[in-house]
């Protein structure tokens, strides 16, 4: 399908000529790092912008590396460049982990992280990770810079808290001082390019203390803070398990489409709650299944 919207295309050679030509734009310009959901958009005529401006020149957003305790990740850092990266699977496991489920290897290796949230399709994959690690993304604008906490970002389906006089310059991603340990369930229709139909992310920490998420259930990624609540300081039991399980539905607000049922969506959240807790605690002990295997 040929892309028949017309615009002005621009190249940017930093951040600051990014900036000055997304004003310029007032706010009919699309920003374009790996392209993997703007040329659909394009393609499709759900998004006709005035102006594409190309981020990929911006040497300010080319940017992974771990630094005090904390995983910097640029805007046009890649899925496979995270996939790819000793300290992110190594130290980041979780995101590792879900970042290996995004779509297929060709998209993967144009798809940014920053580019997935920003979409904030409900269904994203990166969601997860970044809200159990309390990520903070880092905006440019007209009032200067500021931080964004992940569970600020996304405020509807396909939107965002980044401003239209904003770039989203980096992610930030703290490492938990405490041992920990993840796991991340995705269930789709089919092996291979596919949404997520439920995406349960889950995090245990040292002390018996849990962290979970849940994406493509509900009208953004989020965290589930009622079953949090009920875990905490406890240890895994069948009893305990069906507890948290059945917070699941106050939690989530999944719907019916082409994809799943709201009821199916329901029961497997469920379900992928209780393995990937499991997963997730017997990895903390040193004997879970090695992350990357599939839970569901």
């Amino acid at each position: 399908m040929p892309i028949t919207t017309e615009f002005d295309y621009h190249r940017p050679k930093d951040l600051k000529e990014a900036l000055k030509l997304v004003w310029e734009g007032k706010g009919k310009a699309r920003l374009l790092a790996g392209g993997t959901d703007l040329i659909v958009w394009l393609k499709e005529g759900v998004a006709s912008p005035e102006a594409v401006v190309d981020l990929k020149g911006v040497p300010e957003l080319r940017k992974l590396e771990f630094k005090d305790h904390v995983l910097t990740v640029g805007a046009l850092t890649t899925f496979t460049e995270l996939i790819e990266s000793e300290v992110v699977r190594s130290r980041f496991p979780l995101l590792w982990e879900s970042s290996r489920t995004v779509a297929s290897l060709g998209v993967r290796n144009r798809a940014t992280l920053m580019g997935n949230i920003a979409s904030a399709v409900p269904s994203l994959d990166g969601a997860p990770a970044l809200l159990l690690h309390e990520a903070r993304v880092t905006a440019h604008g007209k009032a200067g810079r500021r931080t964004i906490p992940m569970r600020a970002w996304f405020t509807g389906p396909k939107k965002c808290a980044l401003l239209e006089d904003e770039i989203a310059s980096e992610i930030a991603i703290p490492l938990p001082e405490d041992k920990h340990a993840g796991c991340y369930v995705k269930l789709g229709r089919y092996r291979g390019e596919d949404l997520a139909q439920v995406g349960v992310g889950v995090m245990a920490l040292e002390g018996a203390r849990y962290r979970v998420a849940f994406c493509a259930v509900g009208p953004v990624p989020a965290r589930a803070e009622s079953i949090e609540a009920l875990l905490k300081g406890k240890k895994l039991s069948d009893g305990l398990l069906k507890k948290a399980k059945s917070l699941v539905r106050e939690e989530i607000r999944p719907i019916t489409d082409i994809r799943a049922s709201k009821e199916y969506r329901e029961h497997m959240a469920e379900v992928m709650l209780e393995r990937g807790l499991l997963a997730a605690v017997s990895r903390l002990e040193g004997r879970g299944p090695a992350y990357g295997t599939e839970q569901i």
